[in-house]
């Protein structure tokens, strides 16, 4: 039992993680209806100005946490307003390979400048850990949790008592009408690409923790975490989180359990086997709305 509560602890603090990446893709969906495909580049160039700034220029952690997401955001919200705003009326399917060509060009960025060595992240944190009934509690990953679950609550505040947060639930239930109402829509749209960026920099932080580090595949985190959006319904907050935290306890306990004939990968394949079984039942995900139609 030790061993199970062990891996449902990495699962939660991993899943806390993927609810970060999967609600940086619900607030744009909800906002513009773009599946966002550079949210993983926003992981990793935030972890690597993290590092640059944290361990080559010995600027305190959390200031370096600070700054790289105002450069996150800046990115974000130039992105949206020089590229994207560009692409209003245009189909959905040119926008996402928009934000996928983004991603390639963050990520050939990041590899030209820093080059392909891992880095250290300069976190605070390191292997430091607690223990308790025999199970190992690693700083990072408590400190995963506890800063996921404020983030959250200021994003539930946010969306429910904030001028911005009534205009982007508005502008997610009808576009059009909310355009028609005074919505400042273009705002609404640039306000949630500097929320993606945010949340992308929060997740890289602690994906790149102990004992990870800046490395050119961590974006891929944003492919693994894409089956808690699919799960959790596209434009629920709420099924986000539920989601991302099922994925990841999913990924963590299958790494540990899964029996020898199904390869050492297994993990990797049983969130998307939960998501197709989950959308054989419920089509439009867990919290997902079924569009209206009129008859």
């Amino acid at each position: 039992m030790t061993e199970f509560f062990q891996l449902l602890f990495s699962g939660v603090a991993l899943g806390a993680v993927y609810s970060l990446i999967a609600l940086g893709f619900t607030v744009i969906y909800r906002a513009s209806r773009v599946i966002n495909f550079s949210q993983g580049a926003f992981i990793l160039v935030s972890a690597y100005v993290i590092s640059w700034l944290a361990t080559d220029k010995g600027v305190p952690f959390f200031l370096a946490v600070a700054l790289s997401i105002v450069f996150a955001v800046a990115v974000g919200v130039a992105f949206q307003l020089l590229v994207l705003r560009h692409l209003v009326g245009r189909s959905a399917f040119v926008a996402v390979m928009v934000t996928i060509g983004a991603s390639i060009a963050m990520t050939a960025a990041v590899s030209a400048i820093f080059g392909p060595d891992q880095k250290l992240l300069g976190d605070p944190w390191g292997s430091s850990a607690v223990h308790a009934a025999g199970i190992t509690f690693t700083w990072v990953k408590l400190w995963s949790i506890i800063v996921v679950a404020a983030v959250l609550y200021a994003l539930y505040l946010f969306d429910r008592h904030s001028r911005y947060g009534l205009a982007m639930r508005a502008t997610a239930s009808d576009h059009i009408a909310a355009l028609a109402a005074g919505v400042p829509v273009g705002r609404v749209h640039a306000i949630a690409w500097g929320m993606a960026a945010t949340l992308g920099t929060i997740a890289g932080m602690f994906l790149a923790g102990f004992p990870n580090s800046p490395n050119l595949g961590l974006g891929d985190a944003s492919f693994r975490a894409f089956p808690a959006i699919i799960l959790g319904g596209l434009e629920s907050p709420k099924g986000a989180v539920v989601g991302g935290v099922s994925i990841g306890v999913v990924e963590i306990l299958t790494s540990g359990y899964s029996p020898g004939w199904a390869g050492t990968n297994f993990s990797a394949v049983a969130p998307y086997i939960v998501m197709i079984a989950v959308l054989l039942a419920k089509p439009y995900g867990l919290f997902g709305s079924v569009p209206a139609e009129r008859i």
